[in-house]
C-alpha cells in the first residue's frame, strides 16, 4: 500500500503513519510544520516539507509516486482561535483542501479518507449522535471542516470518488512505546491536565460550570489515538478492496461519555493528589454534550477497540507528558 498522509507530523498523523509502517506499507508524509512536530514523523516514512495548497510541490509528488490512498489530517484545529480568526480557518482548511483535492484527482488519486470532526453535530447535547444527525456547526472550525465534507459529497456526486469522512470526537491519549504524543493544543482538556500534573502549568481553567448535566461541566465521547489510527487502517484495506466511487460517513468515537470533573476525578485516582483547577466563564461554541454512536463503524468493519479505558488513555497521555520535553 502507498500512502500519503497530509498533516502526518501532527498528533493524529504521526500515530497513523506509525500504524500503517508497522503493516509494511511506503508512508509519505506532507506537513508544512504550522502545527506539526518533525519529531513526530516515524523514520521510515518519506516526507516532503511542503503546504498542501503549494502546486508545483505537490503535483511534482503525487506524479511520481502514484498513491493508492491520500489521508487528508492536515487543518488548524484550535476552536478558541477559529472563533477569533475565522477567515484563517476558512482559507486554510477548506480553500486549501479544495486545491490539494483537485490536484489529487488531476493524477487520479480518487481513494479519500478526511479528518473531519463530531463538532460538525454542533450542540445537539446527545448521548448517542448518529451520522445522520443534522448537522449545525457552531464554530469556524466546525464550519470548515463541514465545508470540505460539502465538497467531497459534490465530487461524490459525480462519481469522482471513492472516500470514507470520519467525524472524530474527542481524541486523547499516547503511543504506549512514547514514539508519538501530542505537544500542543490549548483546547484540549487531558493534554491540559497532564500539564497541570507535571508543574508545566499552574492550573486548570475549566470553561463554565453550569451546563445541563449531572456536575455542571461538559461531557465529551474519548477516543485512545491509537485505536484511531488503526481505524484509518482498516478503513483503508477496504476502501482499495471495494473501489465502486462512494463516499460514507463515520462517527469515531467509543458512544461513551465523561464529564470534565469525570476526566479530572480519574485522573486524581491516577495520581493520588488533588489537580489544582478553578471554574471560569463558559467557551463559546463549546457543546454541552458530545457523544458518538459508532455502531455503523463497528458493524461495517467488525471494529473492536483495544483501548477502550479512562484509565489507560490518561496513563498513556501522563506517560507522554513525562517523557516529551521541548
Amino acid at each position: 500500500m502507498n500512502v500519503l498522509l497530509t498533516g502526518g507530523a501532527g498528533y493524529i498523523g504521526s500515530h497513523t503513519a506509525i500504524k500503517f509502517i508497522e503493516n509494511n506499507c511506503n508512508v509519505t508524509i506532507v506537513d508544512n510544520l504550522t502545527f506539526g512536530n518533525k519529531r513526530l514523523i516515524p523514520e521510515n516514512a518519506d516526507f516532503l516539507f511542503s503546504d498542501i495548497a503549494d502546486e508545483k510541490k505537490i503535483s511534482q509528488l503525487l506524479a511520481q509516486k502514484k498513491f493508492d490512498v491520500v489521508i487528508h489530517f492536515a487543518a488548524y484545529t484550535k476552536v478558541g482561535e477559529s472563533v477569533q480568526q475565522p477567515e484563517k480557518y476558512y482559507e486554510n482548511n477548506y480553500n486549501k483542501s479544495k486545491i490539494f483535492f483537485e490536484l489529487c484527482l488531476k493524477n487520479n488519486i480518487t481513494n479519500i479518507i478526511f479528518s473531519s470532526t463530531g463538532s460538525v453535530y454542533g450542540n445537539v447535547n446527545e448521548a448517542n449522535i448518529l451520522e445522520t444527525q443534522k448537522t449545525i456547526p457552531i464554530n469556524p472550525y466546525s464550519e470548515s471542516k463541514l465545508k470540505v465534507e460539502k465538497y467531497l459529497q459534490e465530487l461524490d456526486s459525480k462519481k469522482l470518488i471513492n472516500a470514507y469522512i470520519f467525524r472524530y470526537f474527542n481524541v486523547a491519549g499516547a503511543d504506549f512505546k512514547l514514539r508519538s504524543g501530542l505537544i500542543s493544543n490549548p483546547d484540549n482538556l487531558i493534554k491540559a491536565i497532564c500539564e497541570v500534573v507535571e508543574g508545566k502549568r499552574n492550573e486548570l481553567t475549566i470553561n463554565g460550570n453550569n451546563f445541563k448535566t449531572k456536575d455542571g461541566t461538559t461531557i465529551r465521547d474519548y477516543i485512545h489515538v491509537s485505536d484511531l489510527a488503526e481505524m484509518h487502517f482498516i478503513a483503508t484495506k477496504n476502501l482499495l478492496q471495494n473501489n465502486t466511487k462512494q463516499l460514507e460517513v463515520f462517527n469515531c468515537g467509543y458512544g461513551q461519555g465523561f464529564s470534565i470533573l469525570d476526566v479530572i476525578n480519574e485522573m486524581q485516582s491516577i495520581i493520588g493528589k488533588k489537580i489544582n483547577f478553578r471554574f471560569g466563564p463558559p467557551r463559546k461554541g463549546d457543546a454541552e454534550t458530545s457523544v458518538a454512536n459508532t455502531d455503523k463503524f463497528k458493524n461495517k468493519f467488525d471494529w473492536h477497540p483495544k483501548y477502550n479505558d479512562l484509565k489507560l488513555i490518561l496513563k498513556s497521555a501522563l506517560d507522554w507528558e513525562k517523557y516529551y520535553k521541548k
